[in-house]
């Protein structure tokens, strides 16, 4: 059980060895929870409205989060410290995930875009317009893994 949250929490993905599990919450913050024994590993503040999805990168050094403040966040799990703020979108973020080679990370929005950002420049490497994911919480965005390209399914 993990306590800890003051509020509703929206998404939830494990580490890639499955030790850890990230949390995401209306309560504006991130945490990264001990699998096995439910403590809590690392708290990231920094959002300032609800944190509607979170993911790891493919080797576990960091972690992504999107918004409602219409920010993307990228986290370094081991220290808690925030590595980069993506902004772009117009409205909130509701989807993000890191591509399999973790140099990329792709956001989606209720402003009707999906967004590829370098990862590691922060740049934005490609935009799609008219493609909402506001609103609703079963949508999600994720890189394809079989190819390690950065094909994108919605």
């Amino acid at each position: 059980e993990f306590k800890g949250h003051t509020d509703s929490v929206w998404s939830v993905a494990f580490s890639p060895d499955g030790k850890q599990v990230v949390l995401g919450s209306d309560d504006k913050s991130v945490h990264i929870w001990d699998a096995l024994t439910g403590d809590l590993v690392k708290e990231f503040k920094g959002h300032t409205d609800s944190v509607r999805s979170v993911a790891f990168s493919p080797d576990g050094t960091q972690v992504v989060s999107g918004s409602i403040d219409e920010s993307v966040c990228i986290w370094d799990a081991l220290t808690g410290g925030l590595v980069k703020e993506l902004r772009g979108h117009t409205d909130g973020v509701s989807s993000v995930a890191f591509s399999p080679d973790g140099k990329q990370v792709i956001s989606g929005s209720g402003d009707e875009s999906v967004r590829i950002w370098n990862a590691l420049t922060d740049n934005l490497v490609d935009k799609f317009k008219g493609q909402s994911l506001g609103g609703s919480s079963d949508q999600s965005l994720t890189f394809n893994p079989i190819e390690r390209t950065s094909d994108v399914y919605l």
